[in-house]
């Protein structure tokens, strides 16, 4: 069985002294791919280090986190990340993660907007897909890609947690994928009302650790040999077989983000 986390920040400090023993535990739970996403320039050393650590098992990604999006530095931040991601010998799989966060401050919403706009506009120009975040962003999330998206935009957004009339819509827009991590876990959730319902060939697996840990683990850290839980989880709503979900996920992975062949 193969698994991928298309979602992981464990390159992150919280797996400092202890990424080399994550990466086992991945290993042993069938989780061979981990995709990483950047989220700002402090980040992408990190990134860049677990990338050349493990070449054959984790892909990194270039982008600027809406979180970090912010008055007087955003721009400068930027400019340094498409630099990195024009001018360097790795190969990168995605524009990611960009999107919108409206849940810590409300006042870069506008600004957030110019950053998305230029990073999809990288993201064509190169034929890479964008790895959305959204959070109790969607009204923001649907301007953009009204206006934004066309037969040359790909893209998943990550950590999905809407309802069912938001994933239709994401869906819609034609080239896009769910990303289904531990919060599907939950018993509040809300996903149960919703994965039975998207078509197998649209999701992918996720943990974005070091957060979001699934059940039995929610409230510690996560990480990315989860993964399998997450996958069990969707196994069950979907009632098939984890080898089936996983074949399923992971052939949509390869497709969407270009990876080697498994």
């Amino acid at each position: 069985m193969h698994l991928i986390d298309t979602h992981t920040h464990l390159y992150q400090p919280a797996f400092d002294g202890e990424r080399e023993a994550a990466m086992e535990r991945c290993i042993q739970a069938d989780v061979q791919t981990l995709l990483l996403p950047n989220i700002d320039v402090a980040s992408i050393s990190r990134v860049h280090s677990m990338m050349d650590q493990w070449p054959d098992r984790c892909f990194g990604m270039m982008g600027l986190h809406p979180c970090h999006v912010k008055h007087n530095e955003w721009e400068a931040e930027l400019h340094t990340i498409e630099t990195t991601l024009h001018n360097t010998s790795r190969r990168y799989i995605a524009i990611g993660e960009i999107g919108f966060d409206l849940h810590w401050d409300k006042t870069t919403l506008g600004i957030q907007h110019e950053a998305f706009r230029s990073q999809v506009a990288w993201a064509k120009s190169l034929h890479l897909p964008v790895v959305i975040h959204v959070r109790e962003a969607f009204d923001a999330l649907f301007e953009a890609l009204d206006e934004l998206n066309d037969s040359n935009l790909s893209g998943v957004v990550h950590c999905f947690t809407g309802n069912i009339d938001q994933a239709s819509r994401i869906l819609d827009y034609g080239n896009f994928y769910l990303g289904i991590g531990g919060v599907s876990t939950y018993k509040n959730g809300g996903l149960d009302a919703v994965l039975p319902h998207v078509p197998h060939g649209r999701v992918v697996l996720e943990t974005d650790s070091p957060y979001l840990s699934p059940v039995p683990h929610r409230g510690k850290r996560n990480e990315s040999a989860y993964t399998r839980i997450v996958a069990q989880r969707v196994a069950d709503l979907w009632e098939m077989s984890i080898e089936e979900v996983a074949d399923i996920t992971t052939r949509n992975a390869i497709e969407l983000f270009q990876l080697p062949a498994q």
